[in-house]
Order: C-alpha cells, then structure tokens, then sequence
C-alpha cells in the first residue's frame, strides 16, 4: 500500500475498462492513465482494475498502486464496494471516468461523462434482459448518473456537445464542467506494416477483396447498423463489386445483425463481420478501405473517423450530435437516417476523386487538432484544483 505523505496526495482511478476490450472507453483511460501517472511526480496513484484490464495495464513504478477490483461496472455490487475502497486506499480524490460514480464518495469526485445516450436512446434492443429488468436498470442508470452528477466537484466531457446535453437536460451550472476533447491515438506505430502487400494479406484472412466500405465499432442500436446494412443491401444490388465490412467484438447485437443479413443474401453474403481486430491489424482495413462509414445517431466524439482519416481513408458520416463539431470539414455529411441523402453522398464519396482527396487532405490536417497530452493536462488542472480545495 503507498505511503501517507501529506505532502503528496493520492488520487484513486477507476480503470477496470482500461485497454483494448474496453473499446473507446477503455481507449480514453489507457490513454488519459498511460500519461497521467508518469508526468505527475507530486501524487500517487491507485488503479482500480478488473481481472482482464490488470494485464493489458503494464504501469510499473513506485507512484502507483495497481488494485483488483472484481466487482463488475453498472451493478449494485459496485456501489457497496466503493465506500470501503476510498476508505482503505485512503483516497483524497477519485476520478470516475464514467458516469457510474458511486452514491457514497467520502473524498472529491470527479466524473467524465462522455455522452448521454442511455437517456436519448433508452433501447430493449440494445439488451438481452427481460423487459421488466432492463427498464428497473435504466431507471437505476438514470439515479446514477444523477447522482454522479450532483456529487461531482467537476465533471469532465469530450466535446461541447456533451456539455450543452448536460446543461440542457440536467441543469448543470457551465463554470461545473470542463471540456477536455479526447485525443488521437496513431494506431500506425503498432501496425504490422505499412506496405500495400502486407496490408491486402492481412485483409485476406478475413476475406475482404479490394473494395469496401468500413465500420468500426460496436453495433448498440444508436450506431445504426441494421439501418445501414438495409440501405447498404439498395446501393450494392447497382454496386455489386463492393462489400461492407464492419470490425467489432463479437456480441448478441452483432449476431441480431447477422440474422438480418441473411433475410438480404442467404449465401455469398457481401457483409463482412470480421469480429474483434487487433490494433496491430487493423490498420490494414483503415488504409485499403474505400470509404468509411459512420452511420451513428449520436456519439460524445467518435474516434474511429478520426482514425481512418490518419491512414487517409476518407470519411463518409450522419450530421448527428457531436459529428460535425469534432469532424469538421474532413467528412462528407448525410442527413442523419435519411436514405436518400445517404444514397447521394455515398455515390459521390466513390465517383468523385477530386472529392475524395479533398476530404484526405483535411483529414490529415483534422487530426492534429486532438491531442492526448492537452487531454491530460485539462485532467490534471481539474485535480490539482479539487485537490487545493481540500
């Protein structure tokens, strides 16, 4: 256990989605923690990580204390453990980078709060609980983020989308939160390699051809995949030569789509789900790629178009919530669930080159306006001042 140093304070982390399963999240907490815990030498740090996270989770170093918490998140079991946790690591802050903040914190909270979609999209569909179930959760959900939201000494978000959501929904007062936009995570210095030959037979062991329109992510319901799946099944019967691959971990909604696939092509299926793609890997898919397609009704930021923009695959998105302010001029917009409009663009984005690298271009210059080191050092001016205020 650290030491009590009252010179030194110490700052609790709840990391159990850090790494690569926790998808963006767990991108957003590797990325913040990664830095967080080597530039900060005036504080220590404990992790609070899962069974799986505490091996992706490779910090070693005197200033922090890596702790297995088992209790899973979003569940009762969490909020009971946390009281005793703050109390025996002796925490003089916690950052909960979700909104499943505990009820009881006996030291300063602060929770980032990425978006708002369990309130703007509660969704059945986007579980395999009873109806009964799922509805007590939703409303638990709704106490917690409450909660979260009232206790915090700040709350962080990722885009000012998500802050006037939280303004215009919850009342929060504006001077309550600070905007940190998510980094930009260059994927290409874990890539197996940067040669078209060594990409086209990383692509092949997925049985992916030459071209196609890219998805990566999860497919909860407000991604909107089975709506693009349907509207990708009118483009390609003129477009046959193209496939829609669509990278993500495999899950129950990934199954639904699959079944919604077959009702379209019952064999020789042009959709691709390549299930869960390593970062060494995926690379290949961003720069062979078409196009990529982002068909989301609402994102806190989206980090995969900026992705693909960095292998300068051009980007083809709705003009939903938060998509235009954080892809600016580097994508070419659809109304959001409008097929026709969605039906235009995506036949302009393939014909028109001159349009194509108009939005390659901006792309390259989109990404270097996110930056994890300015992230971090947002973070930690918010603990620093939470922190002074004790």
């Amino acid at each position: 256990m650290l030491g009590k140093n009252e010179d030194r304070k110490i700052i609790g982390i709840d990391a159990r989605l850090y790494g690569p399963t926790g998808a963006g999240l767990g991108r957003y907490i590797q990325e913040v923690v990664d830095r967080l815990v080597v530039e900060d030498l005036e504080n220590d740090y404990v992790l609070f990580l899962s069974p799986q996270s505490s091996v992706d989770c490779l910090i070693n170093q005197q200033s922090v204390q890596k702790v297995i918490m088992p209790e899973r998140w979003y569940t009762l079991a969490e909020q009971l453990a946390w009281p005793k946790l703050i109390k025996q690591y002796r925490l003089d802050l916690l950052h909960v980078p979700h909104f499943n903040a505990p009820v009881f914190c006996s030291c300063p909270l602060v929770v980032t709060i990425h978006d708002l979609i369990l309130t703007k999209f509660p969704s059945r569909r986007a579980s395999t609980l009873p109806a009964a179930v799922y509805w007590f959760k939703n409303l638990a959900y709704r106490l917690v983020i409450k909660s979260a939201i009232r206790r915090a000494k700040t709350i962080l978000t990722i885009s000012q989308f998500t802050k006037k959501d939280l303004i215009d929904q919850f009342g929060v007062q504006p001077d309550k939160i600070v905007m940190a936009y998510n980094g930009f995570t260059d994927l290409s210095v874990k890539s197996v390699g940067a040669d078209q030959q060594a990409d086209r037979e990383t692509i092949l062991r997925y049985n992916v051809g030459d071209k196609y329109l890219l998805y990566v992510g999860n497919a909860y319901p407000h991604k909107n995949l089975e709506w693009l799946v349907d509207n990708f099944y009118n483009w390609w019967q003129k477009n046959p030569e193209y496939q829609l691959v669509l990278v993500g971990g495999k899950s129950f909604v990934y199954e639904r789509l699959a079944e919604q696939m077959r009702k379209y092509w019952p064999t020789n299926s042009p959709v691709r789900l390549t299930g869960f793609v390593s970062d060494s890997q995926l690379p290949a898919f961003y720069r062979l790629a078409s196009l990529y397609v982002f068909p989301s009704r609402y994102e806190g930021f989206g980090l995969p178009p900026l992705e693909a923009m960095s292998y300068g695959c051009p980007v083809l998105s709705s003009d939903s919530s938060c998509l235009p302010e954080v892809l600016g001029e580097a994508a070419l917009y659809f109304k959001d669930n409008q097929p026709a409009s969605f039906l235009e663009q995506l036949d302009k984005i393939v014909s028109d080159n001159q349009e194509r690298q108009r939005l390659i271009e901006n792309g390259y210059l989109q990404i270097k306006k996110y930056s994890w080191e300015e992230c971090v050092n947002k973070t930690r001016e918010v603990y620093l001042k939470a922190l002074k205020n004790l």
